[in-house]
């Protein structure tokens, strides 16, 4: 029986931020208020500051602050990616507005505690509600951009065949780390779009959408991943660098706030759960016990730093350096390790298993799980010198 205090689903799907029915910041506030003075005053001092736009042409959304909106960074103020990418991130982006103000809403503290039953021999993790939302929230969004032929996600054991005319492939995780959101603890949305391979229209719904959905990292056009925490932030790359965008909460806007983010080639904090030290290879223990003692190539003792939130996690390693990994063979390499990868590559860092070049790796499966390693390039380098580095066996605990 639904309970009085968590509304239907469905209810939960049509969610739609206040927010959105604003079109432009000239609605909401005049920029001369004290209250926007305030707001651009404090985003400033927390070291993201929103940035002018390009050539000093104004926001268009925003007639005279001058500020570079996500879309008109991939428009004609920036990177001049093509009109339909455009018209795709913009439902992108909505979908994650609307999943950002899911997970801040009362309702996500019942629903984040629920959890659904994964098909049985399914490589998935069961379900909650929330991810369930989440994805039926960015099918939506696809299915309404027109420029989608087939979405593969976290909450499905297959691909979904949208449409046989779309451009372009999506493979997304749409709430990462939903399983601490009940603690309030920072979730995100990752997302991968390649190019739809037109050499095999002419093959079955299904096995084309597998074959589309499976295409190598390096065939990535695009990531991204969506932070939702105290801010909530857009780190996206099209292959020429990497960007951060910050969500400006009063107007709808997800503001210009790093052009070009770039992780320090070596860092002083590694991140990963080290009450399972006991059950790593060797390798990977005299990594941790060496660079925790200062003995490493960098001679400074490394600090330990962990969230179990992988995009949160993430995020703080662009910021500062070092290593965010998972030894075990957990992550899934179509929508996680390869889209996260390949962030990270274009900020200056490196994505690997522990062996490999992570953007090297051809998929077999969709939920195709591996050991995921992400972060500063000399600390990766270094770590993977250890040789014996990738944990084969999970005793005690959950896959």
């Amino acid at each position: 029986m639904q309970s009085a205090a968590t509304p239907p689903l469905y209810h939960l799907v049509s969610l739609r931020p206040k927010l959105q029915n604003l079109s432009s910041k000239s609605q909401l506030f005049d920029l001369g208020t004290p209250f926007c003075r305030l707001r651009m005053n404090s985003v400033s001092g927390s070291g993201l500051r929103p940035l002018r736009a390009v050539g000093g042409s104004s926001s268009s959304s925003g007639g005279d602050d001058g500020f570079v909106t996500l879309i008109e960074y991939v428009g004609k103020e920036g990177i001049h990616v093509k009109d339909d990418l455009v018209v795709l991130l913009d439902h992108v982006q909505y979908a994650c507005k609307r999943i950002a103000a899911l997970v801040a809403s009362p309702f996500s503290y019942s629903l984040g505690k629920q959890t659904g039953l994964a098909s049985v021999g399914s490589d998935r993790d069961a379900p909650k509600p929330l991810d369930i939302v989440s994805n039926e929230i960015i099918l939506s969004s696809l299915r309404k951009s027109g420029k989608v032929a087939v979405m593969a996600s976290e909450e499905n054991d297959e691909p979904t065949w949208i449409s046989d005319s779309g451009p372009y492939v999506v493979v997304t995780d749409p709430l990462d780390g939903s399983r601490n959101i009940d603690a309030s603890i920072p979730t995100g949305t990752i997302f991968g779009i390649y190019k739809r391979l037109e050499e095999l229209d002419d093959l079955p719904i299904e096995e084309k959408a597998m074959l589309n959905s499976l295409q190598s990292g390096s065939r990535l056009i695009a990531a991204a991943y969506v932070l939702y925490s105290s801010a909530t932030i857009l780190c996206i790359t099209f292959g020429s660098g990497t960007q951060a965008f910050t969500l400006d909460h009063s107007t709808g806007d997800f503001v210009l706030t790093n052009p070009s983010v770039k992780i320090p080639p070596r860092g002083q904090i590694y991140s990963v759960n080290d009450a399972r030290y006991f059950d790593w290879p060797e390798g990977l223990r005299q990594y941790i016990d060496t660079v925790r003692q200062g003995k490493g190539r960098y001679p400074k003792k490394y600090s330990a730093r962990y969230i179990c939130s992988l995009v949160a996690d993430l995020h703080r390693t662009l910021l500062y350096g070092g290593v965010a990994m998972n030894p075990r063979d957990h992550l899934r390499l179509v929508y996680e390790a390869n889209p996260l990868s390949f962030i990270v590559e274009q900020a200056g860092g490196r994505g690997s298993d522990g062996k490999h070049r992570i953007l090297s790796l051809q998929p077999f499966k969709l939920h195709q799980r591996l050991p995921l390693f992400l972060g500063s390039l000399e600390d990766i380098e270094e770590l993977e010198s250890y040789g014996d580095i990738q944990q084969k066996v999970n005793p005690g605990y959950e896959v």
